[in-house]
Order: structure tokens, then C-alpha cells, then sequence
């Protein structure tokens, strides 16, 4: 659960019972308020932080399985 902290402004927002049906349910699953799902949502669809850390190079099907890693490089 994240800490509120700063500013903050109230927005009255008007959805369909299927569309407030999703951020329920993972709110639900969760622990967090239907809120804070829309804020991260919002956040992830709508503002995209840059990533940090780590990130993938490979966005593609696998080749081989993961097991296989190793075997990649072995002299044969």
C-alpha cells in the first residue's frame, strides 16, 4: 500500500459497471483501495516512468529454454 503524500485534487470519473468491475476485483486481490489501483494505473498507462535498474533486450520469443543457457557456450 502506497503513503498519500502531497497535494492531492478529488476527480468525480463516471464508468460503466464493467469498467469499475476490473479495478474492484484487482483492488480486491490486493489489499488496496480501488483508488490507489486507478492512481497506479494511471500512472503506468498514462505518465510511463522511465525505467531504471535492469531492463530486458530481448522482447522476442525464446529460442531455447532457459535451462539451455549454459549449453549455449559449450565447446563441443
Amino acid at each position: 500500500m502506497m503513503m498519500l503524500t502531497g497535494y492531492m485534487e478529488k476527480l468525480p470519473v463516471y464508468l460503466r459497471k464493467e469498467e469499475l468491475a476490473a479495478p474492484r476485483k484487482a483492488a480486491a486481490g490486493s489489499g488496496c483501495s480501488v483508488a490507489e489501483v486507478v492512481r497506479d494505473a494511471i500512472r503506468k498507462a498514462v505518465l510511463k516512468p522511465e525505467a531504471v535498474g535492469p531492463v530486458a533486450i530481448w522482447d522476442g520469443e525464446p529460442m531455447r529454454p532457459s535451462t539451455d543457457q549454459d549449453s549455449v557456450h559449450d565447446v563441443v
